[in-house]
């Protein structure tokens, strides 16, 4: 299956300081698009009492990496020590003319499905380098995803139950509403207009209709490995694929006026998680940040409790 690795590859870890931040960095478990990508890339904010672990996953593109770097800084300081993870295709782990992610925009469900698990074996190879050297304590595991960063959470969740609780912000599934409706899409419509793809996707109409089946069949799923059965393969990625396995407690943050994630998307993810709460939020997706503090005290909140 496309989500199984080789754990005993090699870490060949290091640590840097730059720009007064603690870098850690080590191998990859595949072979990335481009060179660049070979070595996973965190930034660590350890707190000097822990209670506990978070990996944090941003979204799609650099720009906002900084600015969601706050919320990292601030869990640190507050007894949860994180571990703000670059996905692949991104910073110093892209092409330095990319804005960050490229390659997860495509028209062909195939790609998608590859480039997609690279990033849920980054989480899961963090959570080793973690277990292996960075948690004597054997201090819990939380994730934590924003946007594009949700996604990844959300299938990490459901194949890896190391992972004990999960915040999923802005967030959603079914690649239906996300690829015809969000506005940050339009490279990968473009795709399927000039090119289709190898089911012969080239239309929102033709998109429903090659869904639609398998569509129906998600919520009946009994194990992972029966997602690898829907046909078309665009299931083989798709958050809500996973929402009914993670039985981890989740929290997800919506935002009521949010275009870039449709209510259809983040609806329906909600309704398949089976032991989460959602969060509404007052905002669209990239004025969620006006609310971090907000955001972030029921993060505190939902990772000390319990359960929900």
């Amino acid at each position: 299956m496309i989500y199984e690795y080789d754990k005993n590859i090699p870490f060949n870890q290091s640590e840097t300081i730059e720009a007064g931040e603690i870098v850690l960095s080590f191998d990859t478990v595949y072979e990335p698009d481009i060179p660049e990508s070979k070595r996973i890339r965190i930034y660590k904010y350890i707190s000097e009492n822990p209670r506990s672990i978070m990996i944090f996953l941003h979204g799609i593109g650099n720009g906002h990496i900084p600015y969601l770097k706050w919320f990292a800084k601030e869990f640190s300081k507050n007894g949860v020590s994180t571990y703000f993870l670059i996905h692949p295709y991104h910073e110093k782990r892209a092409k330095h003319n990319w804005k960050g992610g490229e390659p997860f925009f495509h028209h062909s469900p195939s790609h998608c499905t590859v480039r997609f698990h690279q990033a849920i074996k980054d989480v899961r190879r963090t959570i080793d380098y973690i277990e292996q050297f960075e948690n004597p304590e054997n201090l819990p595991i939380d994730i934590m995803g924003f946007s594009f960063g949700g996604m990844i959470a959300i299938m990490s969740l459901a194949l890896d139950k190391r992972l004990r609780k999960g915040v999923l912000a802005f967030t959603g599934g079914d690649w239906y509403w996300i690829n015809w409706l969000s506005p940050y899409i339009e490279p990968v419509r473009e795709g399927y207009k000039k090119h289709s793809n190898e089911y012969g996707c080239y239309d929102q109409v033709r998109c429903q209709q090659l869904r639609a089946g398998s569509r129906k069949k998600v919520s009946h799923l009994k194990k992972i490995d029966d997602i690898f059965s829907l046909y078309p393969t665009c299931f083989h990625y798709d958050p809500i694929s996973y929402a009914k396995f993670v039985d981890q407690p989740t929290i997800l943050f919506t935002g009521l006026f949010d275009s870039v994630i449709p209510p259809q998307s983040s609806n329906g993810l909600y309704r398949l998680l089976p032991n989460c709460k959602k969060i509404p939020v007052p905002s669209g997706h990239k004025s969620s940040i006006i609310f971090k503090k907000f955001i972030a005290k029921k993060t505190f909140e939902f990772l000390q409790t319990k359960d929900l």
